[in-house]
């Protein structure tokens, strides 16, 4: 294999040579190669998340392992992460996300947790291109075939649609699970002596060069560059998860990896390099589907297996819990002392590499300036101001990107193991904890067009977005997971946006106290049309100490009083408004969000917090995609009672504004009239402003609209049927 065919570049090339004193044999180079792609080296993004804070109170382990630990109280700890799956999905779109769900449940299961709850971020194009129609089918349809057979139940996510991604979905696959503090189980504990041991599938051809198929841009007119799409058997996974726990009940276990991304060479190499000795991995003892080749067998992702390390003494015991699930379960290598990635076949040493080589592919620093259009982009488009307020919330509740999306939620089983404590539909996800009367709060964001037009803001915006959604439910955070997922990092202008989202995302995680304890980097998520827009997903998990305190939306009953807290306006950049209302699709999202404050954004989660658990209002919501706007509709919708609002106080800059702009530590609170003193008491020092009150069937804004429950339900779930057209 040469190695520019192993992904390599020729500098890269003669920093292996260097650190080697030889040339590299064919199965080196293709060892090294998939190692050093992007997919598994993250070597253009490594410098970046260094920003990111990883330590705080909760946090029981951060980023290094499979996935964060935080501390939930009772012994419990919460064990979470998301991944992409993005390329796979874009050309098997079934089994694409099928696998990128099996994945990421494996990757919890690696910490000895049980998987507890799945959720999806979904990035699809314009549902009047069929193909972006045909993606997103197979994509739902993946997720729901996988996750509802092996037993693990969707309880929520996020879905948007842009023509950027007509060809180029993004498919962010979250999961987290549940284990006992003193149960976790690491990557790092591996001990000379021990035996590595597979457990799970046999290999086979699938996902071959599968992580560097993720590190370049898709090309779709060329097969042949395109690796075996990996095929998921949930059942087999049912039984892999079952039998992983019993084997960490019963101590069996030292050390457990995932096979992911490279397969058999990742898993084997992360343990070695993680817990500082050498590994020997034998081809002839590797149970096989097919006849392969060492290279094949070493990069092959075929799904359901696990690498485990185990004490030799151990491992009949191993084999007889394996046994009783009918699993495949073999010595495949051994821990050695050293530094030393060895590799035999019929007893004869075909590979001999440094585990550090492996582990530590070189930095790449890619040139970095702005666009050419940056200031355009950032800057406003004249005559924000619309002619039909009610016409726009209309189309607005019916956008592809906002209306109710049952059709897509209502596949999957969000209610297997009978923890889940909020269907999907709501802004938040919710889960028990056991023995408790606590709840496990998920929220889960993205905002391409904000990031697109001013990416610093924008990333600090959907972080700062994600956490308003925990405080207002009540939950304290207790750490954060993110995908970036990004077009190529080659070009100056995306590195540039990778940068500042990178910084915006750091910046509010710093200020806010909330670390970072796992994620994932997509790059290369373009086609020959294009790049996709930067877009960076975020999951903040935070507990609510007693159900009780938990805060919803949806609750209104008439008789209550409305409160807008925060800034009346937030900004109009980039806006759902401006998208579907203003032409944006043609012009592309213009403006920058709303200018992150910390001091104001601490000052509203304080004041949330003391809201939720002080029981002071009703119900509540985060005024977000739409604005203030959809925020009353979507309370209409769900509660079913209207609204008369004076918006007269606050419209100094204009009706526009204070409907439809979005951004800012602001939210629409219902609050009954015996806790309004208790209300505004906590709200004091904050801006806060009286809207009207709940009653009667229909939304009326005075001097704006005026529309019937009826007429904004059936925007919201009737719209134009564009989600996924059957």
């Amino acid at each position: 294999m040469n190695y520019r065919d192993a992904g390599l570049s020729d500098g890269e090339y003669g920093r292996i040579k260097e650190i080697l004193g030889r040339e590299p044999n064919e199965l080196e180079t293709a060892l090294i190669g998939v190692m050093w792609s992007e997919h598994c080296s993250y070597k253009s993004t490594r410098g970046l998340l260094s920003q990111f804070p990883q330590s705080g109170s909760s946090v029981v382990q951060g980023p290094g392992e499979n996935a964060g630990v935080v501390d939930c109280g009772g012994g419990w700890g919460l064990a979470f992460k998301v991944e992409s799956h993005n390329h796979p999905s874009a050309v098997a779109p079934y089994q694409g996300a099928a696998t990128g769900v099996g994945g990421i449940i494996r990757d919890i299961l690696a910490m000895g947790a049980r998987p507890a709850a799945s959720m999806d971020g979904l990035f699809f194009g314009c549902p009047d291109s069929s193909k972006a129609v045909n993606l997103a089918e197979g994509i739902v349809k993946g997720i729901a075939g996988y996750g509802n057979a092996v037993g693990v139940p969707t309880i929520g996510g996020k879905t948007f649609y842009d023509p950027c991604f007509e060809g180029n979905p993004l498919v962010n696959a979250f999961n987290c699970g549940l284990v006992r503090l003193d149960s976790i189980v690491s990557s790092k504990t591996a001990r000379p002596g021990d035996l590595a041991v597979l457990l799970g599938s046999k290999t086979g051809r699938d996902g071959i060069a599968g992580a560097s198929f993720a590190s370049k841009e898709l090309n779709e007119n060329s097969k042949e560059s395109r690796p075996q799409i990996q095929i998921g058997d949930p059942f087999e996974e049912k039984l892999l998860i079952e039998c992983c726990l019993d084997l960490r009940d019963g101590g069996l276990i030292a050390s457990m990896q995932d096979m992911g991304a490279a397969g058999i060479l990742s898993s084997s190499s992360e343990i070695a390099h993680k817990s500082g000795v050498g590994i020997e991995v034998f081809c002839d003892k590797i149970p096989l589907r097919e006849s392969m080749a060492p290279w094949e067998i070493f990069l092959s992702e075929s799904q359901e297996r696990m690498l485990l390390i185990v004490s030799p003494e151990k491992l009949d015991s191993v084999k007889a819990v394996a046994d009783h699930y009918a699993l495949e379960c073999v010595a495949v290598g051994s821990i050695v002392e050293g530094d030393r990635y060895r590799v035999f076949e019929k007893g004869v040493l075909i590979a001999d590499l440094p585990v550090s080589i492996l582990g530590d592919a070189p930095l790449v620093n890619w040139p970095s300036a702005a666009s050419a259009d940056a200031e355009t982009r950032r800057t406003l488009p004249e005559n924000m101001s619309s002619a039909d307020p009610a016409g726009d919330l209309l189309r607005l509740l019916g956008s592809e990107s906002g209306r109710e999306r049952r059709e897509i939620w209502e596949q999957y089983d969000c209610q297997v193991q009978l923890r889940t404590a909020e269907e999907p539909g709501f802004p938040v996800s919710a889960m028990t904890l056991p023995d408790s009367d606590a709840l496990i709060i998920f929220a889960m964001e993205g905002e391409p067009w904000k990031c697109r037009a001013e990416p610093y803001l924008g990333a600090a915006e959907t972080m700062a977005q994600s956490l308003r959604q925990l405080v207002l439910a009540g939950a304290t955070p207790l750490g954060m997971t993110q995908c970036l997922n990004f077009p190529s990092p080659e070009d100056p202008a995306n590195f540039y946006e990778l940068s500042e989202c990178v910084r915006g995302l750091a910046t509010v995680c710093r200020d806010m106290e909330c670390p970072v304890v796992s994620g994932n980097v997509s790059l290369y998520n373009e086609t020959s049309r294009g790049g996709i827009y930067p877009t960076p997903l975020v999951v903040t998990a935070g507990l609510v100490s007693h159900c009780a305190y938990y805060l919803s939306c949806g609750e209104a009953r008439a008789g209550d009083i409305v409160y807008l807290a925060g800034p009346a306006q937030g900004s109009l950049g980039a806006s759902r408004w401006q998208i579907v209302c203003h032409g944006g699709y043609g012009a592309g999202p213009r403006g920058a969000t709303w200018r992150y404050d910390p001091e104001i954004e601490k000052s509203f989660a304080e004041r949330t917090l003391a809201t939720s658990r002080k029981s002071c209002a009703a119900s509540a919501r985060v005024i977000a995609g739409g604005g203030l706007a959809v925020a009353l509709a979507k309370e209409t919708i769900f509660s079913g009672v209207g609204f008369e609002i004076d918006t007269e106080e606050i419209a100094k800059h204009g009706i526009t504004e204070v409907l439809f702009s979005e951004g800012g530590p602001r939210a629409v609170y219902m609050v009954r009239p015996d806790s309004e003193d208790k209300f505004l008491a906590i709200w004091d020092g904050y801006p806060i402003v009286r809207l009207g009150q709940a009653g009667g069937d229909s939304l009326i804004v005075k001097g704006a609209f005026e529309l019937s429950s009826r007429e904004l339900r059936r925007a919201f779930y009737d719209g134009d049927r564009l989600l996924l057209k059957r």
